[in-house]
């Protein structure tokens, strides 16, 4: 099963759009590891077809009731904690670095996925794989304020825990930038 994961969307619709057509053709199960920020958001998240779509809340997250109103069985928001097993695997998901690599460290799990901090990142600790899909958005918080980062998503084959990580490019091309 290859699980698609991204996160800190923060509205921007014009990277998540090609994430999702991309996604499409690479996964099975769509992850959003929180920071949709406005209900109209997950309109587009709907548009990831082939299979179910599970999403979390971040810290930006501002009109939750309506978030949720557009859930269905297939595209379901589970609050602040997600859980699953596929292909065998435990899998867990928070929005929060810190609160992922603390989860990560009990070693309940096989992959647990978070965002937060928009810094892309593979770890692992133990048997466990943490990682950060990186921005959506394509920004991040630095030293000197806000700073243009890649627009970065993951693609992770949970039987074998392979991790792929790709790149939206200004011209809205998808390209990897790690092999499995």
């Amino acid at each position: 099963m290859r699980l698609g994961i991204l996160s800190d969307i923060h509205d921007h619709l014009w990277n998540l759009a090609p994430a999702i057509a991309h996604l499409n053709q690479s996964s099975d199960e769509l992850l959003c590891c929180g920071d949709l920020c406005s209900p109209f958001v997950m309109d587009e998240l709907r548009k990831f077809s082939r299979g179910p779509v599970h999403i979390i809340f971040g810290n930006n997250d501002a009109d939750l009731f309506r978030i949720t109103r557009k859930s269905d069985e297939r595209v379901q928001v589970y609050g602040e904690f997600f859980t699953a097993e596929r292909d065998g695997r435990k899998i867990a998901a928070n929005h929060f670095d810190y609160m992922a690599r603390l989860i990560a460290k009990s070693g309940e799990y096989d992959l647990v996925c978070f965002g937060h901090n928009h810094r892309i990142s593979t770890e692992t600790f133990g048997r466990t794989l943490a990682v950060n899909p990186g921005p959506i958005m394509g920004a991040a918080f630095g030293p000197g304020g806000w700073e243009e980062v890649r627009p970065t998503f993951l693609v992770c084959d949970v039987s074998n825990m392979m991790v792929a990580t790709y790149t939206i490019t200004p011209d809205k091309r998808i390209e990897r930038v790690s092999q499995p």
